[in-house]
């Protein structure tokens, strides 16, 4: 069984994370250890996502998309403030998710690790966006 929630955080959230640490360092000037700190990452991680070593898979993608990049850079603008609500944060990371989704992005790598839905024309991200 592998929901497209498992593709989610496979592929895309890495490739998500990717395109916000690079937002803030590159447009806010974030240093490293605080663009960890407010992704709740460990500075290591966000030298790997830097370095194309981590979520590299989808970039592409996402970046071809105007309305997923919009949700990226709002994201990003929410992780500067000095107070943010962790629930605002998880609200737009399911927004953008659904985004995705409701774009067919995900399903290329669903059938690609399932197989089965090629042949059953899935349409459970139409559904569920």
């Amino acid at each position: 069984m592998k929901p497209p929630c498992v593709i989610i955080v496979k592929h895309i959230l890495p490739a998500l994370r990717v395109l916000v640490v690079k937002e803030l360092i590159k447009k806010y000037n974030m240093r490293k250890v605080d663009a960890s700190a407010k992704m709740e990452l460990t500075p290591a991680a966000i030298t790997q996502y830097l370095e194309g070593k981590r979520g590299t898979t989808f970039i592409h993608e996402m970046l071809q998309s105007e309305e997923i990049m919009r949700r990226v850079s709002k994201l990003a603008e929410t992780l500067v403030r000095k107070s943010v609500s962790m629930e605002s944060v998880i609200e737009q990371l399911c927004g953008i998710c659904e985004t995705i989704r409701s774009e067919e992005l995900v399903c290329k790598l669903h059938q690609k690790e399932l197989p089965a839905l090629k042949e059953c024309k899935c349409t459970i991200c139409e559904r569920s966006a």
